[in-house]
């Protein structure tokens, strides 16, 4: 995969769309990186299968609550600084980096990183979407142990955290956030190349940047929800899709609190003001609802954009008045197993309901 400057828009409107509404600030995540290629930072994206089963590979991100990012630009360096901390605890150099998640912010620290460094990047992550917690992962849910997990700040502070249990780190990691600010840079669950292989996303920044360019598409010449439906279709993790709610934000209940941003989005159709529609979210949209019925829940994907430009809405920008279209989307198949569900089906979430596909 080749990502250049005049990429950047384009791919990071796509990864905002598969964070759901979480993952951080696609913007902020764009400048950091044409940035890092303006500088001559390299860039050395490598699929999936050419990681070699021996590789020892890092997941990479910023955890916390996503409107930190409003008002808290990260500095640039805490990303290296977290790698060389990890490979200090390791005791040896990291082969290649990958993302945790596609979310939008978090699809670029990877990269700005890797373009920073050197080191390669794999096209894939451990969601095919964003979620809130760091167990929620498939790099955990198949086996995959989060520690060493290191946090860096922007003033330098490293903390490692060393636990047997993945929850329990999250639960830990989560006290630190708050400490440092409300969010912190982290490297996390050390792999090889074998286990990648089996229990990664694929292709996920390649189809980031597809549908970015699908939206574009359809703005310059056509309808940018009918071109992004259709590439969509044309995916092997995002099969189905569909329009769920055409309106209006009437009200909106956000807080950051405990290292998240949560809250209940109401959405009136365009001539009324009456609400019909509810997104219940924590940093991500889990739950999409209308008259008592679940139309969506997690792990499918559910996204807010403009219902003119097909922009996506992050659950921090996220305001009353806006006039919106809500997106389902079928997940990945590794989400929907036994396992899968286990660590993101709405009882990962304390909802009391069984999962059922959009689709069906």
């Amino acid at each position: 995969m080749k990502l250049r400057l005049h990429d950047l828009i384009d791919f990071a409107r796509g990864a905002a769309f598969l964070g759901t509404g979480g993952g951080g600030d696609p913007y902020i995540g764009r400048l950091m990186l044409g940035r890092a290629l303006q500088k001559g930072g390299k860039l050395n994206i490598i699929d999936l299968a050419d990681l070699a089963d021996d590789a020892l590979v890092v997941a990479v991100a910023m955890a916390g609550a996503p409107a930190v990012l409003i008002e808290k630009f990260p500095h640039g360096s805490e990303a290296e600084h977290c790698l060389r901390a990890m490979e200090g605890e390791l005791g040896r150099p990291i082969d290649a980096i990958i993302p945790a998640e596609i979310g939008g912010f978090n699809s670029a620290i990877p990269l700005v990183l890797g373009a920073n460094t050197g080191i390669p990047v794999v096209n894939a992550d451990g969601m095919g979407r964003a979620f809130p917690e760091l167990q929620m992962v498939t790099y955990s849910a198949y086996g995959g142990t989060v520690s060493p997990l290191v946090l860096t700040n922007e003033h330098g502070d490293v903390v490692t955290i060393r636990s047997k249990d993945n929850h329990k780190a999250e639960l830990l990691a989560r006290c630190l956030f708050m400490q440092m600010g409300g969010s912190a840079q982290i490297c996390c669950y050390p792999m090889e190349g074998r286990f990648l292989k089996k229990y990664a996303i694929a292709g996920t920044l390649d189809i980031a940047l597809g549908i970015g360019r699908a939206i574009a598409r359809g703005r310059s010449g056509g309808d940018p929800f009918e071109e992004l439906l259709s590439f969509l279709a044309s995916t092997e993790h995002y099969r189905h899709s569909k329009v769920l709610f055409d309106g209006k934000v009437v009200d909106l209940v956000r807080k950051t609190g405990g290292g998240f941003t949560s809250g209940v989005a109401s959405l009136s159709e365009l001539d009324s003001s009456d609400a019909s529609f509810e997104i219940v979210f924590q940093n991500e949209n889990l739950a999409a609802r209308s008259g008592g019925r679940t139309l969506a829940i997690v792990p499918d994907l559910i996204c807010i954009l403009d219902r003119e430009t097909a922009e996506p809405i992050t659950t921090e920008t996220l305001a009353y008045g806006q006039r919106v279209k809500v997106l389902a989307v079928s997940a990945p198949d590794l989400l929907l197993t036994d396992i899968g569900l286990r660590s993101f089906g709405p009882q990962a979430f304390g909802i009391d309901e069984p999962y059922r596909p959009f689709e069906e």
